[in-house]
């Protein structure tokens, strides 16, 4: 990282700023050309959840390419000054990197969707068995990932 003194070491930290965000930008690789899509989420300390309809561009493309990146950020806001030049951002973020796949065993969907649910809401959740084996569900497995800061 450029800036090392932005840089958020700290896991707990990092797990805090992935708990906290209500959107995950999930990036994509389709060919030669970037894609990202922005999607709600679940974090449970080693992977992150998504659901999808089963089909689609992400679906065709994970299935294509399984590696992405992700990146979430919260606590926004944009710091005035007399100077535009001196204008800045307080923020704190996390990008990591890793591989995404499909979560094919019913029992392990419904966690996974649990985990996602209970990102925003608390549960219990309960699952329509016809909608369950409908739906795709992604875990991305995290090889890497770091967080930033700017103004904390």
């Amino acid at each position: 990282m450029r800036r090392a003194e932005r840089e958020i070491k700290d896991r707990k930290t990092i797990d805090e700023i992935l708990q906290q965000a209500a959107v995950c930008r999930l990036g994509l690789c389709d060919g030669g050309m970037p894609y990202v899509v922005p999607v709600n989420f679940g974090y449970d300390g080693d992977c992150l959840y998504f659901h999808s309809a089963p089909e689609g561009r992400m679906m065709e493309i994970i299935g294509t390419n399984p590696k992405v990146c992700f990146e979430v950020d919260v606590d926004h806001e944009i710091v005035p000054t007399d100077t535009a030049c001196d204008w800045t951002a307080r923020f704190r973020s996390v990008i990591g990197f890793g591989e995404a796949g499909l979560v094919e065993d019913l029992e392990e969907k419904r966690r996974a969707l649990d985990v996602i649910l209970g990102h925003y809401s608390d549960g219990p959740y309960e699952y329509a068995s016809d909608a369950l084996a409908k739906v795709a569900v992604i875990r991305v497995q995290i090889d890497n990932i770091t967080g930033k800061q700017s103004g904390y």
